[in-house]
């Protein structure tokens, strides 16, 4: 009998288009159906400014953001194909770098796996210094440790960027898990 290996990784969630509450409700739902992940915990909702290239875009609708714990199945590339494939299904569109978007989905860290590769960076080159993913993160995990940048409380102690509550209560409970 074959072994199926399950490893942790961590996902981030956001939407600033449509009805942003519902896009990450619907998205930790299909998140758990991805055959061979199991969602394993999720945070509340925090809200914070659009980020760009060029920073803080106060003019963007504001985001909302989430995080989301899983076991995989899947090798780090079919992960994020499958992820690709629910923001697609959610209206997601590419046209502009960092634009404003109905689903974004990011893995932040997958079994602490160091990769940088133009498709995919593991960890996510940019989670250790922004508060819309390092708040949740700690909501669902208190623990939380980002591979080669150390302890998530102490990251975000150190961020100056802003988020602010939104529903504290847990996704995975609100999805009705």
């Amino acid at each position: 009998m074959r072994r199926r290996i399950v490893l942790p990784a961590v996902i981030a969630l956001g939407s600033n288009l449509g009805d942003r509450e519902a896009n990450l409700r619907a998205a930790v739902r299909d998140i758990g159906s991805i055959e061979g992940v199991t969602v394993t915990g999720a945070s509340g909702i925090v809200e914070s400014h659009a980020v760009k290239p060029d920073g803080v875009d106060e003019s963007s609708p504001n985001y909302l953001n989430a995080v989301v714990l899983v076991q995989s199945a899947l090798h780090p590339d079919d992960l994020l194909d499958a992820l690709n494939r629910i923001e697609a299904d959610h209206g997601r569109v590419r046209e502009e770098r960092w634009g404003d978007r109905t689903l974004d989905l990011d893995i932040v860290s997958f079994d602490g796996i160091r990769r940088d590769e133009e498709r995919l960076t593991l960890p996510h080159p940019r989670a250790w210094d922004r508060a819309f993913v390092l708040v949740p993160w700690l909501q669902a995990d208190p623990d939380a440790v980002l591979p080669g940048r150390g302890r998530v409380d102490a990251l975000d102690a150190a961020v100056s960027s802003e988020v602010w509550g939104y529903d504290a209560q847990p996704l995975l409970e609100r999805a009705g898990r």
